[in-house]
C-alpha cells in the first residue's frame, strides 16, 4: 500500500508549512509522506526551529521550497496553512483533494523573544490538532 502524499502550502515556507511538515513526519513518517513548499522560498524561521525541538521534533536541516517543484506532482491533499498561500496557489491537477487550514502568521508576532516563541508554540500546537485529528484519525477509521 502507498502512503498518502500530503503537501503543505504557506506564502515563505518559513514556519506554519515547515511546522506541519515536521509534525507530520514524526507522528506518523510510517503512514504518510510530508511535504511543505512556498508561494516564495525565504528560510526556516529559528523561533519555529525552536518551539519543534521543544518536542524532540528537529527541523534545522529543512530547507525553504518554493511550490513550483511540486506543481506536476502527484499529492494525495495539498493542504494550505495560511489564507495568502490559499489564495495564490495554482491548482494542483495531481492533487485529489484541496484543504485550507488557516493559522495566524507567528512570524508576524511582536513583543519580546519569549513573547514571539509563545506565538510560535501556540501555532505548532494548532497544527498538531489539526493533523491529528484530520489526518491521522482520518487514516484510523
Amino acid at each position: 500500500m502507498t502512503k498518502p502524499r500530503i503537501l503543505f502550502l504557506c506564502t515563505h515556507n518559513s514556519a506554519r508549512s515547515q511546522m506541519a511538515e515536521g509534525l507530520l513526519r514524526h507522528l506518523a513518517a510510517d503512514r504518510f509522506e510530508a511535504y511543505s513548499a512556498g508561494t516564495e522560498a525565504t528560510r526556516v524561521r529559528p523561533l519555529a526551529i525552536r518551539a519543534m525541538a521543544e518536542l524532540g521534533i528537529d527541523i534545522s536541516t529543512q530547507a525553504s521550497k518554493t511550490m513550483e517543484r511540486y506543481l506536476g506532482a502527484p499529492f494525495d491533499a495539498v493542504i494550505t496553512v495560511c489564507d495568502q498561500a490559499n489564495e495564490a496557489c495554482p491548482v494542483f491537477l495531481g492533487a485529489m483533494e484541496r484543504l485550507r487550514w488557516s493559522f495566524p502568521d507567528p512570524a508576524q508576532a511582536t513583543g519580546t523573544e519569549e513573547e514571539q516563541l509563545a506565538v510560535y508554540r501556540a501555532v505548532r500546537d494548532a497544527i498538531r490538532a489539526r493533523i491529528e485529528q484530520e489526518l491521522i484519525s482520518h487514516l484510523r477509521a
